[in-house]
């Protein structure tokens, strides 16, 4: 099956590949390992549409590794706010400033497992992408393929062992970037969560799950925990058009980013309810923000002030607050309150 499989999905590929901004049309010379790794490392947990805007920022103001590698940690974490799992981001700052160090990205899988903050799929996934060795490279859209494509039948996560092995099995030894950029495709467009398109796929006639009646519901996943629900309080403190923020904990959850002040909440608790500050709140409404392992109901409370609150901080210009890079949550609190 190996031959037939890798045979018919490049063929397919050759004349459906996606046109990405990070990518090599099939045939083209390879891309530019700084903009494949920045792209893995942007789409993990996030999808393509989202990551576009954010890679085009990015490329246009770091253009390349050794730029990156010079960029004020703040700046970057600014940049990236929106895209979640911060310490991606912190990461990613570690990572440029070690291939800057040694002069370019390393061009095995094994070498670029070496480096900070990158893992085994990413380091799959450029070694063959960008460097074109075989590399077994497997995200979630090749995890569907795979598990339909070979019946896998274990549930996850118990079955990416069995997943990982098949995936090897079809891996050809020649051109194993465009066969990855292939499954991913695949998986993204036509063998899809919901509803796979079976009559478009050039893998139909060997899919044992399409043999089988009912691929659309493999893999077969085992039942979510219900997530814990946080609550917490922040405070949108405002003074001559302008409004308080602060930079968080380096480390821990959004840590290093710019925030409103909050009342100590976490994946593990709930807030304290205490203001940084004695003043006159109003309630400027609710928001609900959903993390990895917890939700969390932020209640926004609203103040104007004429001193400065204790401890470390800065008086952002609200004209401005689009510019603060501030994450996900605390931009939805900042637009309540501006409301």
């Amino acid at each position: 099956m190996a031959a037939t499989v890798s045979d018919l999905l490049l063929d397919w590929y050759d004349a459906h590949a996606r046109d990405l901004p990070w990518r090599a049309r099939p045939g083209e010379p390879a891309p530019d390992p700084y903009r494949v790794w920045l792209s893995e490392v942007m789409l993990q947990q996030t999808t393509v549409a989202a990551v576009k805007p954010y890679f085009a920022a990015f490329t246009t103001r770091w253009p390349s590794v050794e730029a990156l590698a010079a960029a004020p940690e703040a700046d970057v974490m600014a940049a990236w706010a929106g895209l979640g799992y911060y310490s991606r981001a912190r990461n990613l700052v570690k990572c440029a400033a070690a291939v800057a160090e040694r002069g370019g990205f390393p061009e095995t899988e094994a070498g670029l497992r070496e480096l900070p903050g990158l893992g085994a799929y990413t380091a799959a996934a450029i070694a063959a992408i960008a460097f074109g060795e075989r590399a077994v490279v497997v995200d979630a859209n090749v995890e569907r393929v795979v598990a339909r494509l070979f019946a896998v039948e274990e549930p996850l996560p118990a079955a990416r062992k069995a997943i990982r092995q098949r995936a090897d099995e079809v891996t050809p030894d020649d051109r194993a970037g465009d066969f990855a950029q292939a499954m991913m495709d695949l998986g993204a467009t036509i063998c899809t969560a919901r509803d796979p398109k079976c009559l478009l796929c050039p893998l139909s006639e060997v899919c044992e799950g399409r043999a089988a009646g009912d691929p659309a519901r493999l893999p077969i996943k085992a039942a979510k925990k219900p997530k814990p629900v946080r609550q917490g309080q922040a405070f949108w403190i405002e003074r001559e058009g302008a409004v308080w923020l602060v930079r968080r904990a380096g480390q821990g959850m959004l840590g290093g980013m710019r925030a409103l002040p909050d009342d100590g909440w976490s994946a593990r608790g709930n807030g304290t309810g205490e203001a940084p500050l004695d003043a006159s709140w109003d309630s400027a409404g609710l928001v609900r923000h959903s993390f990895t392992h917890f939700a969390l109901e932020l209640s926004v409370l609203s103040a104007s002030v004429e001193r400065d609150p204790d401890g470390a901080g800065e008086w952002w210009p609200l004209e401005r607050i689009e510019e603060a890079g501030l994450p996900t949550l605390f931009a939805k609190a900042a637009r309540l309150a501006l409301a």
